[in-house]
């Protein structure tokens, strides 16, 4: 059951499902049916609202449409769990934006006591937690872990806590390229994990150490559980959260490249500005395993 218009809920299932095929088959309609009220819906905003690929995605005007569609799925979801008995209620969805060393540190245990309290499941869009608010920002996401503390319009912003990152290398790798120290020189030819192109906390230590900008061999590695890995493994040096470092360093399977610098990131939440008990619960769960694990704010 749903109280959306049916437009909206064709919309809103095209972009989740990522298909009109998919989202015919959520809804227990006709693909036809679905380009039907897509087309429709289209028609009398005056604007093309879904760019046709796979998987399907918004235009801008879609992404404002999706900006206030999406809160409004959460409250229709709570008056359906409010008014219906238990069984006719479909398990709430709810898609969060995170970064991934938050994924593998603090975030699992929030989502998994909201799933034991309230059945909630949970579609994640993993990305840099200096990106992860464009996935709030275009609709994608009822809210984000995110390293900027303005709030976007029509959002709310709560303070997490501070994640402490270690710069780490092998023993044998700290000897060879920082024999003499951490230095411009040292950092500009000593090989560097990187996440990704998005990921600038390197970059950012570069900067805080030597004043200037410099290009060293990078190795290009999306797994956060993998960075502590690869450093012990000689590949190069890398950032990682304090906690994921803590039993290598114990181990002296890594060392710190200088115990005196590491990079501080301030985390918060950030989520839409609605009345609503789903986000207030979300809220305090982010809140109470962040709080377990990062540093105060």
């Amino acid at each position: 059951m749903s109280l959306l218009h049916p437009q909206l809920a064709a919309f809103l299932a095209v972009l989740e499902e990522g298909s009109f095929e998919a989202a015919a088959r959520r809804l227990n309609l006709t693909q036809s049916a679905i380009s039907q009220r897509i087309k429709a819906l289209e028609d009398r905003l005056g604007q093309v609202l879904i760019v046709r690929q796979a998987p399907c995605r918004p235009t801008p005007a879609g992404e404002q449409l999706l900006r206030r569609v999406r809160p409004m799925q959460t409250l229709e979801e709570e008056v359906l769990a409010d008014f219906l008995p238990d069984a006719e209620v479909q398990h709430r969805n709810v898609c969060l934006a995170v970064n991934d060393d938050s994924l593998e540190t603090w975030f699992l245990p929030a989502l998994a006591a909201l799933h034991a309290a309230h059945g909630y499941t949970f579609d994640l869009r993993v990305d840099d937690q200096d990106h992860t608010l464009d996935l709030l920002r275009d609709g994608s996401a009822l809210g984000a872990v995110t390293a900027d503390a303005k709030a976007l319009q029509g959002c709310n912003v709560h303070p997490l806590g501070t994640m402490r990152y270690l710069a780490i290398a092998a023993p044998a790798f700290k000897a060879a390229y920082f024999g003499v120290g951490v230095s411009a020189a040292s950092l500009a030819t000593a090989p560097m994990i990187v996440f990704n192109r998005k990921d600038g906390l390197q970059a950012r230590y570069l900067r805080t150490v030597t004043r200037a900008t410099l290009s060293p061999p990078v190795h290009y590695l999306p797994t956060s559980t993998g960075f502590v890995e690869a450093a012990a493994l000689g590949l190069g040096w890398c950032l990682v959260p304090e906690s994921l470092a803590s039993t290598a360093l114990q181990r002296n399977a890594v060392v710190e490249l200088d115990p005196a610098r590491w990079i501080d990131v301030p985390l918060y939440w950030q989520h839409a500005a609605i009345r609503s008990t789903t986000l207030q619960g979300i809220t305090a769960a982010m809140r109470d395993a962040a709080g377990k694990v990062l540093r105060d704010p």
